[in-house]
């Protein structure tokens, strides 16, 4: 992947401001530009607020760019529409910082983790999701026998785990990893960072990793 000066503005209005009033510009990411190679890890590092998860997002084209460009396998994804950006959405997966408020409460984690694979396949048999389901939760360390609960019944680092096999259910090559452990306790921080690190190696995956902490920024990468 390739960024190429990316900005993000956002216009923002203040309480009290007249209907003809000006909005003011924001500048979320200001000429933002990397490189990163299959296999690799890039981590970005930034206080709150200072718009680390706005790149993420622009990058996957969930919010407007005002300019920049983001080459992926030869494709500027920027200039792509809707229905040629589903298609590259199957390679690029996100985990997101909040593990339980990413997962829906009224789907039982089999359900969670198979509907990537359900929207972007709707034929595949029955079978077929079921074994593909059960395959990742394996390789994330989640026993079949769970497959029928709900999001509550687990810890957060049982629903980042959740979260990470959802993310790998369609065998993508890149996986944003959008601040993944700044929710969880501190001894479940670097079993995640590890479980990223074991499947990064066993997968081939490449890895856009979001925090605040160095030092988890600097082990995974």
């Amino acid at each position: 992947m390739q960024v190429e000066n990316l900005k993000v503005n956002f216009n923002v209005t203040s309480e009290g401001d007249m209907p003809w009033t000006k909005p003011k510009k924001l500048q979320a990411v200001n000429d933002v530009s990397f490189q990163l190679n299959l296999g690799e890890t890039l981590g970005i590092v930034g206080e709150s607020g200072c718009g680390k998860s706005t790149l993420a997002r622009a990058i996957v084209k969930m919010v407007p760019t005002h300019s920049g460009k983001v080459i992926w396998l030869g494709n500027d994804l920027l200039e792509l529409n809707k229905s040629e950006m589903r298609n590259h959405r199957k390679q690029i997966q996100m985990i997101f910082q909040d593990p339980l408020a990413s997962l829906n409460p009224r789907m039982n984690i089999g359900e969670i983790i198979a509907e990537p694979l359900r929207t972007h396949y709707p034929k595949t048999p029955e079978v077929d999701v079921k074994l593909r389901v059960s395959d990742v939760m394996n390789k994330v360390g989640l026993l079949d026998n769970l497959v029928n609960r709900y999001p509550h019944e687990f810890s957060g680092g049982q629903c980042q785990r959740i979260g990470i096999a959802r993310a790998l259910i369609l065998k993508p090559k890149l996986i944003i990893c959008d601040e993944p452990v700044s929710a969880l306790d501190v001894s479940i921080q670097a079993q995640v960072v590890n479980l990223l690190m074991d499947l990064q190696e066993e997968m081939g995956l490449t890895l856009i990793f979001i925090a605040h902490d160095l030092s988890i920024v600097k082990h995974i990468s």
